[in-house]
């Protein structure tokens, strides 16, 4: 297929832009190179004659309209996101235009190169979301993909009003969607303002190492590779209309995250042992959710797929890479809003 991916310079977005060009597919890079962005995330397949970029906005909707009529692509996978809830606390506007206007733009432009192809039934716009719109769980419970939508903060409000366009444009128009709601990733290549990025290179460099409240909030873990896998599966194979949770069976508090990187940095890094003793605990988060849990029984049943890199494994891969890759995060220290603590303005 020629799969236009959007935030493909992103975290997720890149691992799927990896992955893509290595099964084969051939690759439409739109992103705007917001702060988040990082072009040497998809250096791997920059040389590939599968792989284009287009820099671009998806508020942009002209901008839009010619990419779709240059490359008339085959599938689109949506993943350009504002995604950083503190962000979204202190500025929500800029999460509503690219995640609510930027969806419709994007649903607009495909939909009109679809009309424009004889509607291929084969076509398909995937958007990739969050599980965050199910709002928050007890201790007890998973979500499923019928589980209400319940959004509990601006980052989520914006992702659940993207659901519901994608859907109504499949409802109202017929066009071929499928949706994911993925739990939280980790992995290489993650930007350093998300939670293990900042707790592993706050205790290589001997900071404090911030978690919010008691750090009992729960996240179910997903490395961000299988994520990948699973994204270009239902993209491939996922009934048209469908939704899929995609989560990692690994739920852990944010404390436990935080003690296993330390004991892995321990080993790696014995001179700044024991990197525990930097964990402090910090003012929590306006409207913290307590726990998310994602039930994956429908793309395992109906896919086949289950991931497959454990927590532990994936927090060992995840710090080797970093510690390997020092130049990579290096380089984007001065970007806005790193290595300060946001999401305080409530």
């Amino acid at each position: 297929m020629k799969i236009l991916v959007t935030g493909g310079a992103g975290f997720i977005g890149s691992a799927v832009v990896r992955r893509a060009v290595a099964e084969g597919h051939a690759v439409v890079n739109v992103d705007a190179l917001t702060y988040a962005a990082c072009l040497e995330n998809v250096a791997p397949v920059a040389d590939s004659p599968l792989y284009a970029f287009e820099k671009a906005d998806i508020r942009d909707p002209d901008a839009l309209a010619r990419i779709f009529r240059d490359h008339k692509p085959d599938a689109v996978m949506h993943l350009a996101a504002e995604s950083h809830v503190d962000r979204s606390i202190d500025g929500p506007r800029a999460f509503i235009e690219t995640n609510v206007t930027g969806t419709f733009n994007l649903l607009e432009a495909a939909r009109t190169h679809w009309e424009s192809i004889g509607k291929p039934e084969t076509f398909r716009f995937h958007h990739v979301s969050t599980d965050e719109v199910y709002g928050s769980l007890g201790s007890e419970g998973r979500f499923t993909e019928e589980t209400p939508y319940a959004p509990r903060s601006p980052y989520s409000a914006s992702k659940a009003a993207s659901d519901h366009l994608v859907r109504a444009w499949h409802e109202t128009y017929g066009l071929p969607v499928v949706i994911t709601n993925c739990s939280n990733n980790y992995g290489p290549y993650h930007f350093p303002e998300k939670l293990i990025p900042v707790i592993i290179l706050n205790a290589l460099a001997g900071k404090p190492v911030p978690i919010y409240g008691s750090g009992e909030n729960v996240r179910d873990w997903l490395y961000v590779e299988d994520h990948a896998e699973a994204l270009l599966l239902v993209l491939g194979r996922g009934a048209v209309g469908r939704s899929y949770n995609i989560g990692g069976e690994n739920e852990a508090t944010n404390l436990q995250i935080a003690r296993a990187i330390c004991a892995i940095l321990d080993a790696r890094r014995p001179e700044g042992a024991p990197h525990e003793r930097l964990i402090t605990f910090v003012a929590d988060r306006p409207g913290h959710d307590l726990r998310y849990a994602i039930d994956p029984g429908r793309i395992r049943e109906e896919l086949g797929w289950r991931p497959s890199v454990t927590l532990a494994e994936g927090l060992e891969r995840t710090v080797d890479w970093y510690l390997e890759n020092r130049a990579w995060w290096q380089a984007l220290q001065g970007r806005d809003g790193v290595g300060q603590r946001l999401g305080r303005k409530a």
